[in-house]
């Protein structure tokens, strides 16, 4: 209920991340909370146990380090800082995992079933917006569920997530019941959920992480039972509401919507009840006899021929298309990579269309990636700096892929140390799980190194490891072609689960002759410490064999205290952009009533955040509004030097001159749509300043045209011998009095 609360909490609180009042209120209790437990973990370990995860961790901290000191080099340092303090909740929500999986193994049963329980009530949530649009999402023109986050694909990646935990609980051998019946209406559920958010990532995620889960857990039997037997409920369910054009269509009235969302209520309560019955009935009468090997044999090859006919059929709809299968095959992989192929509608439809603008996005980082190759655009910049590059005017916060993402933001450096935590956490995560059942093994005479058999009993808890292990998976798929790493709700999943697998340890031999995921297989062989196969700090149930410390320690308690110095540290850096934009909203609200306050105000706001841009642009406002209109241009020149890749620093400044000096607007704002070319406001404006000024800045803005004309000619004249890194963006081309003027305001 713990686990499950934490992530509903995250959820509902935060939402998709993007308001920055909500998501500084979860940081702040991730931060705190993961710090006393750390730090608690850090004292109670017991004498002599081994503290598992540490380089994960310390790589995780690495690379929140990287994003925080490239404030420094950011196109948007503000959203740097920010996005800093999204990592350092982050890495304390993973180190947090890591601690309690040193001072209680045993909870792993907690964390996974409060993952099915907390995508339980997402997804009842999701699906009861569709049922009562009139009560719970009345302004939502959309046919996709995209609540509670506000964006359907997170709803989709948490249905996909659960489903995989669904999947453990109904097919485990341990544990009660009615609990593991319990799992096929959770599934049922959750397919529903996750066929109605028509999210093709989320659902390329769950079948990537069900075939995972599939190869490494031996209860496969089992698991394809709960996966049919919930699907057969589910699917009737998903083919009415596909038939239905005021549930499948957007743009629909309300009341069109209200009836056709309480039919669709009343078919998911039936589906609930339904496999609420099948699943008690399977788990307390369906499992009382073992079947025979030939039997399982049998029931695998049938699933298998299942499988290949269901290929061949694909295969034989592609070859009697109109463009055959080679045909089909080549269009719909154009259609993937090239930027500017037709996006497909918000329907049902999109489920079976290839065509996607994350090509044109990706596009856009790589080209970031390469003016900035190094470090990047920092942390939170491709928002800023894909302005120069886009090529329509849409506004997009992320580059919707986590390796495209972070190439644009932080370049080779952050690239690096991603592949170094991903090694790092699948060396700590194999310790504990052994998915292969083998390890890389050495010996001292004659020297060698050799990735030899290490079989362990698929005991209980293995089991459960090897699931959040498919759950991690999932999340990493989904992550790779989407944003939702920035999703609180779906990442402390991911998070959770990954730093539990990195803390865990290695685990006991158990009886390798007892049936995958039996009582009897959690029986413990004697404990040897001599060949590695058991860690000396872990008993037969994953509860610590060692001692409690009598007496803490003081090195324990010199390093407690550093993390509970360093959270509060972490947590009071979290809080200053908020405390920032409240700062600036408190200063616009007194200017009318008392100026004197509004000016202290506002200066405060800068003083808490010194990187944002807003901050300096309400304190210019303030200065402007109290007669410091010298004072006030001044403080937007700081802005522009600050930010000066920025186009809005620009343009605020060339809009603030443009009523008192239009020739200075007009350079100012010829930088602006410089850095963002395809804004039509900014344009709008542009063409305004030029008028102003008279006849004289239109030649000049003339002369700068042909000039940059002239140098776009002759770098393409002399490709062949310049050096200049592909995608650098060329600098504005002025006249000699142009730049001593621009110089001197500077």
């Amino acid at each position: 209920m713990a686990v499950a609360g934490l992530l509903c909490l995250a959820t509902f609180l935060a939402g998709g991340g993007l308001n920055l009042a909500w998501m500084t209120t979860l940081e702040l209790i991730l931060t705190l909370l993961a710090g006393a437990i750390l730090a608690g973990a850090i004292v109670l370990l017991p004498e002599g146990a081994r503290a598992y995860g540490v380089w994960p961790i310390a790589l995780l901290l690495a690379f929140t380090s990287l994003a925080a000191l490239s404030v420094a080099w950011s196109v948007a340092p503000d959203a740097s800082w920010q996005d800093a303090g999204r990592m350092l909740s982050y890495s304390a929500a993973f180190a947090a995992a890591v601690a309690v999986a040193w001072i209680a193994p045993g909870g792993w049963r907690a964390l996974l079933g409060g993952i099915v329980l907390a995508a339980a009530a997402v997804c009842t949530y999701a699906l009861l917006t569709k049922a009562l649009p009139n009560q719970l999402d009345a302004a939502d023109t959309y046919a996709r569920l995209q609540q509670p986050y506000g964006y359907w694909n997170a709803i989709g990646l948490t249905a996909a997530m659960g489903a995989i935990g669904c999947l453990w609980l109904g097919a485990r051998r341990s544990g009660h019941a009615l609990l593991s019946a319990l799992a096929y209406p959770a599934l049922g559920l959750m397919l529903v959920t996750l066929m109605l958010a028509y999210s093709r990532g989320a659902l390329a995620a769950f079948v990537v992480g069900t075939v995972v889960w599939m190869a490494l857990v031996p209860l496969r039997l089992r698991g394809v039972r709960v996966l049919v037997v919930a699907a057969l409920g589910a699917g009737p369910v998903i083919a009415w509401d596909f038939a239905k054009s005021a549930l499948k269509d957007e743009a629909v009235g309300i009341v069109a919507r209200t009836t056709a969302g309480h039919q669709f209520g009343v078919l998911l309560a039936a589906m609930l009840i339904a496999l609420a019955l099948a699943g008690t009935a399977i788990g307390f009468f369906g499992d009382r006899r073992t079947p025979r090997r030939s039997t399982r044999r049998a029931a695998g090859y049938a699933i298998a021929a299942l499988i290949a006919l269901a290929l061949a059929g694909a295969v034989g709809a592609l070859a009697m298309s109109s463009r055959g299968l080679t045909g089909t095959i080549s269009h719909d992989l154009s259609s993937l990579t090239d930027p500017n192929a037709k996006v497909p509608a918000n329907t049902a439809g999109r489920l079976t269309a290839v065509g996607s603008v994350r090509a044109r996005y990706w596009k856009e980082a790589l080209e970031i990636f390469q003016a900035h190759p190094a470090l990047g655009a920092g942390a939170a910049g491709y928002e800023t700096a894909r302005l120069r590059y886009r090529t329509v005017p849409i506004d997009v916060r992320q580059a919707h892929g986590y390796a495209v993402q972070t190439l644009a933001d932080l370049g080779i450096a952050g690239l690096a140390l991603t592949i170094g935590l991903l090694f790092a956490w699948m060396a700590a995560t194999g310790r504990s799980t052994h998915p292969f059942n083998r390890r890389w093994s050495a010996r001292r005479s004659p020297p060698t190194l050799a990735w030899r058999s290490h079989s362990l009993a698929y005991t209980p808890e293995r089991i459960g490891l090897l699931s959040m292990l498919s759950i991690v998976v999932t999340f990493g798929v989904h992550s790779f072609v989407d944003w939702t790493w920035y999703v609180p709700g779906d990442a402390l999943v991911g998070l959770l689960c990954a730093g539990w697998l990195a803390g865990r340890g290695p685990l006991p031999r158990g009886n390798l002759l007892a049936p995958a995921g039996s009582r009897g297989a959690a029986a413990t062989a004697t404990n040897s410490a001599t060949n590695g196969s058991i860690a000396p700090s872990t008993s037969t149930h994953g509860a610590p064999s060692s001692r409690r410390p009598t007496r803490i320690e003081p090195l324990r308690l010199a390093i407690a205290i550093v993390v509970v110095a360093g959270t509060l540290l972490a947590a009071w850096t979290e809080w200053q952009p908020q405390r920032s934009v409240d700062a600036s909203e408190q200063a616009l609200a007194l200017l009318r009533r008392n100026p004197v306050a509004a000016l202290s105000a506002a200066q405060a706001a800068v003083q808490r955040d010194p990187l944002s841009a807003t901050a300096l642009f309400r304190l210019a406002a303030v200065q402007h509004e109290t007669g410091q209109s010298a004072l006030a241009r001044a403080t937007l020149e700081k802005a522009v030097h600050m930010q000066p890749s920025n186009p809005e620093t620009w343009s605020t400044l060339g809009e603030y001159d443009l009523h008192t000096d239009p020739a200075a607007a007009v350079h100012e704002l010829r930088a602006a749509v410089y850095l963002d070319p395809q804004s039509i406001p900014l344009q709008n404006v542009y063409v305004e300043a030029l008028r102003a000024a008279g006849p004289s800045s239109t030649a000049s803005a003339a002369d700068s045209r042909a000039a940059a004309s002239t140098q776009k000619r002759k770098r393409r004249a002399l490709a062949s011998s310049t050096a200049r890194a592909p995608g650098t963006p060329p600098a504005p081309r002025t006249s000699t009095s142009s730049k001593r003027k621009s110089a001197s305001r500077s």
